[in-house]
């Protein structure tokens, strides 16, 4: 007997079931013809014609056919699926980290839970669930982030909720960070301090109040808000007990990344970015900035379905970037650009994506659906994503007329002259051709003679220089790297000098000894820039490295100085 995964029995078929099973007995004494294939009509099964070993066979060789010649079309590995997985959450709550430092991928989850009730912050190890914790409010965002150089390089964990990000360390509350207040509606100010002084009465605030919320262009703060929504009779006693308060506006997050603090390797240290309510976009541990410029729409793609979720997929082994969207129709869409490369399809809508390393796994898509399941899948190595290959057909802009220009008299003799000097025209090509190249030879010669490089050209004094500017002005940094790049001598009595305009920088010294060079090693060599120019000017500062009795340069690096933004915006 074949069975399907919706099979239902009937009443009598059922009960029977439940006692053969209660006296442990052979489920086909249950029925009254034992080896007939059943099937589902109208919610109930039928059965069909006898099941011989031989049909049987025929059957599961056919499913199986079926199931390779999918499973080979595809470009994904159907690596676990489970419904019942009860993971409510959303694509920018779900995190992929190296929690414990083993080289383990985990999944971080900030579940919201069924409702929107017990919100909760699980880790999942594969299919299963490692540990899980209650959270204080629902999550908003999650992102995983190294923050200090310290060993084991274990990345601590941020959750953003409401005004606050609360960051764990080994999946421990470390601290909690709330966003700085916002100034009050000064309007609503006053009207409170009327209301502390009993000047107006409660039905009078709240007309004003209601006033301010439809005109004025700050908002009102939480306790004017809850105020609006009281009845006539629970008023009074709401001012009495609020009235002596601060009023306090509080704004809350929106969305969370990280962004490298220095530098780009993948295990340095990173800052948390956020977005709030009120356009500005925070970075913890430097700065804030307001975001003042809004973007510029490029093209829009029409997609089947509502778009539940988002996401990004970077498989960086072929520098690929995409991205994937989840669609209320049950398919996943991966594009690049305009271009659709791939559609996936589910059991259930899509509600959360995350691509990434998962395991030891590189290539690893986590979906969670609509009801709570968890669907796992692996990018085959094979894999490759072609321009198109999710739909068929020529693009539609194939079919778009191009407006070709009319061929204008100009067009036409200059076709002549080219049919009729075309000989000319490319020995001329080819003589200039020449002439550049031996222009460029003999500005690398000079060049070399002239010491004009950041690497030594001479065998018995091998340096190498570079040059790094930090700072936003009138003040910069200027930080010299000089190594010696023999394998064994080291290099002593090298001076290092500074040419300038004087009139747009000063430096406390233009021109100072260099210590004893040990080989291999980089040796920073500090000094400060000041800019003197309040026109937003910049200009090259040369710097020569030379020996000493010796007036030709070893080595030489030109710096092109940033404008000086603290002048310019003073």
């Amino acid at each position: 007997m074949s069975w399907d995964d919706g099979l239902r029995f009937s009443r009598q078929e059922a009960s029977t079931l439940c006692l053969a099973a209660a006296r442990r007995e052979p489920l086909s004494a249950g029925f009254p013809e034992p080896g007939r294939f059943w099937e589902l009509h109208r919610g109930w099964p039928e059965p069909v014609a006898k099941a011989t070993p031989a049909k049987m066979a025929a059957a599961s060789s056919s499913d199986s056919d079926r199931a390779e010649s999918s499973e080979a079309n595809s470009k994904w590995l159907d690596a676990h699926y489970d419904p019942m997985a009860n993971i409510h959450t959303f694509s920018a709550c779900l995190a992929l980290a190296d929690l414990h430092g083993d080289g383990e991928y985990k999944l971080v989850v900030g579940d919201l839970g069924p409702g929107g009730q017990q919100p909760r912050l699980k880790v999942l190890k594969g299919p299963t669930v490692l540990s899980e914790s209650p959270l204080p409010a629902l999550p908003a965002a999650a992102a995983t982030f190294l923050m200090d150089q310290h060993e084991p390089r274990t990345p601590a964990l941020a959750l953003a909720s409401g005004p606050c990000v609360y960051v764990y360390k080994n999946l421990r509350p470390y601290f909690k960070f709330s966003l700085p207040h916002l100034p009050p509606n000064p309007l609503e100010q006053d009207l409170w301090n009327q209301a502390k002084e009993d000047r107006i009465d409660p039905l009078t605030l709240k007309e004003m109040l209601e006033g301010i919320r439809e005109k004025a262009e700050v908002p009102l703060s939480v306790q004017s808000l809850r105020f609006l929504q009281l009845e006539l009779s629970e008023m009074e006693a709401f001012v009495n007990q609020h009235k002596s308060k601060a009023i306090r506006r509080q704004t809350v997050i929106t969305t969370m990344s990280t962004l490298k603090k220095s530098l780009a390797e993948e295990d340095a240290v990173s800052c948390l970015v956020l977005g709030t309510e009120n356009k500005e976009l925070l970075v913890l541990d430097s700065e804030a900035f307001t975001i003042l410029a809004k973007g510029k729409k490029l093209w829009t793609v029409q997609m089947p379905a509502a778009i539940l979720t988002m996401n990004l997929l970077e498989q960086c082994s072929r520098g690929l970037q995409a991205v994937m969207a989840g669609l209320a129709n049950g398919e996943v869409r991966i594009y690049q650009d305009k271009t659709l490369l791939n559609v996936i399809r589910t059991p259930e809508a899509v509600t959360s994506l995350c691509f990434g390393r998962y395991g030891r796994e590189d290539n690893t898509l986590i979906m969670t659906t609509r009801g709570g399941g968890l669907i796992i899948k692996i990018l085959k190595r094979t894999a490759v994503f072609v321009e198109g290959g999710g739909e068929a057909g020529p693009p539609p802009a194939q079919a778009t007329k191009l407006n070709v220009p009319r061929k204008t008299r100009l067009y036409v003799d200059q076709t002549l002259r080219e049919r009729e000097a075309g000989t000319a025209m490319h020995r001329t090509f080819q003589t200039d051709l020449y002439l550049l190249r031996l222009r460029a030879a003999r500005a690398y010669v000079q060049a070399i003679e002239s010491s004009l490089s950041p690497v030594s050209a001479i065998a018995r004094e091998p340096l190498k220089l570079h040059a790094v500017v930090q700072g936003l002005g009138p003040t910069f940094k200027l930080t010299l790297h000089l190594q010696n790049t023999s394998t064994a001598r080291p290099i002593l009595g090298l001076l290092v000098c500074f040419l300038y305009n004087e009139a747009l920088y000063a430096l406390p010294r233009a021109f100072f000894k260099v210590p004893l060079l040990v080989p291999g090693l980089s040796y920073p060599l500090e000094t400060f820039v000041e800019s003197l120019s309040d026109k937003g000017i910049s200009d090259i500062i040369k710097v020569l490295v030379l020996r000493e009795g010796q007036s030709a340069p070893l080595l030489s690096a030109h710096i092109n100085m940033p404008v000086s933004e603290g002048l310019a915006a003073a």
